[in-house]
């Protein structure tokens, strides 16, 4: 099972950037897809998660309205957009597969998801 995150970079404060996640070795209609982050001296945070199977979508407060996460089935591929960046969404960012019932992905800590990929850095600086 292998994910991989890309797309990060520097981005001024109020820009924009897409995460990409290509998932592999796994049925994904059985999984959900979460979106973690890790800021410096923090812990792993999830910031959004989607079911794979019903596109059911998860945020936290924090994100709701700038982020947007997508999938597409054919490419076996998930998508972070993120708009209106600030300075406390800087952080590695790293997609992880769970399977577990949906109203269960918010609380299953980062430890517990089954396959952590490669993270990415995305930092908003002027």
């Amino acid at each position: 099972v292998q994910l991989q995150a890309s797309g990060g970079g520097l981005v001024q404060p109020g820009g924009s950037l897409r995460l990409s996640c290509v998932v592999s070795g796994i049925t994904l209609d059985d999984y959900a897809i979460g979106w973690f982050r890790q800021a410096p001296g923090k812990e792993h945070r999830l910031v959004a998660a989607i079911s794979w199977q019903s596109a059911d979508r998860f945020y936290i407060d924090s994100v709701k309205g700038r982020f947007t996460t997508s999938r597409d089935n054919a490419k076996n591929m998930v998508y972070l957009q993120m708009n209106r960046l600030n300075a406390e969404d800087t952080a590695v960012y790293y997609c992880a597969a769970v399977m577990g019932p949906w109203t269960q992905i918010p609380t299953i800590p980062w430890r517990s998801w089954a396959s952590r990929g490669q993270g990415t850095q995305v930092t908003v600086s002027s």
